[in-house]
């Protein structure tokens, strides 16, 4: 595969912190923190800011980086990733959709990404993390994914699947390995283009997971592995918290 590139959806208006792309994490916004670290990947060829204020356009133009306007009315980062696609890179093979919230992001989990989208019998990828602290079982917030024996997902849910039974809710991580859906995504660009136009799903609508939608229709979702999960910076309280550590803890 030729050329992959990373676009970085950054929406303004956030209903749990608006205008959070432009908040300074250490001295440095989070945008530009987020390009930072997808920057050190060896495996993209370019990086693009894609969103829909024309702030963290100029913020992110004027530090040198490469940005994109795109529409205010895009239902997700996906739709965006698509239109910045098809403005700025039409000719990617692949596109690695990179959230604008994970300021701490590793370079190498992005890599991971840009391995498997290569392979051939891979529509889609994603990464997902082991859990082994029990409250994840219980929080729908936290979305769940089972896979086969070769890393396709079979899954997606807000539940804890699977069930195990006879067995009490607190030891099942004793009896089976259960995993987090981290929501990065690697497409192939006529993929990207294919999954855009599909309409909304039953299995969607009733777990509000988009890529139930792409999973339903018959997507191939490979899912790797990582040893990490990184702090998202979804709301203010997420934000105090990583303030009052210490940042050499997250470079």
């Amino acid at each position: 595969m030729k050329k992959i590139v990373g676009i970085i959806p950054a929406r303004y208006g956030s209903t749990r912190f608006p205008g959070k792309p432009l908040v300074k994490i250490f001295g440095r916004e989070m945008i530009l923190r987020v390009v930072d670290r997808a920057e050190r990947c060896g495996a993209l060829s370019d990086v693009v800011v894609a969103t829909d204020d024309e702030r963290i356009f100029e913020l992110v133009v004027a530090a040198g980086k490469k940005a994109v306007m795109t529409s205010t009315h895009h239902a997700s980062g996906t739709d965006r990733c698509l239109e910045a696609f098809e403005k700025a890179c039409p000719d990617a093979d692949a596109i690695i959709n990179i959230q604008g919230d994970e300021p701490f992001i590793k370079p190498e989990q992005i890599d991971a990404l840009a391995a498997l989208i290569q392979k051939d019998e891979v529509d889609i990828a994603s990464l997902c993390v082991q859990i082994t602290d029990y409250t994840w079982l219980n929080d729908a917030n936290k979305v769940k994914v089972v896979f086969d024996s070769e890393g396709k997902a079979l899954y997606f849910s807000r539940q804890a699947i699977p069930h195990v039974r006879n067995v009490p809710v607190e030891e099942w991580l004793n009896h089976h390995h259960y995993y987090k859906h981290l929501g990065l995504y690697a497409y192939k660009s006529a993929i990207l283009k294919e999954i855009c136009s599909l309409e909304v799903s039953s299995l969607e609508r009733a777990e509000s997971l988009e890529q139930l939608r792409w999973l339903q229709s018959g997507y191939r979702i490979y899912l790797g592995v990582t040893p990490w999960e990184t702090p998202a910076i979804d709301t203010p309280a997420d934000l105090e918290v990583v303030l009052s550590q210490n940042s050499a803890s997250f470079e």
